[in-house]
């Protein structure tokens, strides 16, 4: 599995009362993981949204937490597609992963969607298609 890599660190405001990193936060940085991904693809969503009037958007996610993190832990954040078939048509799955050193803290398996500014589900544009498709051979790590 190839996948793409992000670092982030934990601050104080990603923690709770337990001084742990509170489980919202971990959708954040996933978040910016995914948007860190498809930049280094190559893909402007801003361009994509102005020109071809769509954008992505999380349809389903399974998250677990398996161990916490806490503050000033330095995070990778691991975003690899979830399988041979992960993009088709108007969707694609993705798997992520959230670390500290050798240590797996969080996995999350999700479906993106690609849509009209209105909500209707398109295809993705041919072009973040072909980025897709030549990952193996260039991976943006």
């Amino acid at each position: 599995m190839i996948a793409h890599r992000f670092t982030c660190r934990v601050y104080y405001e990603d923690t709770d009362m337990a001084g742990i990193v509170y489980h919202a936060n971990y959708l954040k940085y996933v978040e910016r993981a995914r948007s860190e991904w498809v930049r280094a693809l190559g893909v402007d969503q801003r361009a994509l949204k102005e020109g071809a009037g769509v954008v992505f958007a999380v349809r389903a996610l399974q998250a677990d937490f398996l161990r916490p993190a806490r503050l000033d832990d330095e995070l990778t954040v691991t975003t690899a597609l979830d399988g041979a078939d992960a993009v088709r048509g108007a969707r694609l799955r993705l798997r992520q992963e959230v670390w500290r050193g050798g240590d797996c803290l969080f996995t999350a398996t999700l479906t993106l969607i690609c849509m009209t500014l209105r909500g209707r589900a398109v295809r993705f544009p041919d072009d973040f298609r072909q980025q897709i498709a030549s990952w193996g051979e260039n991976p943006p790590v």
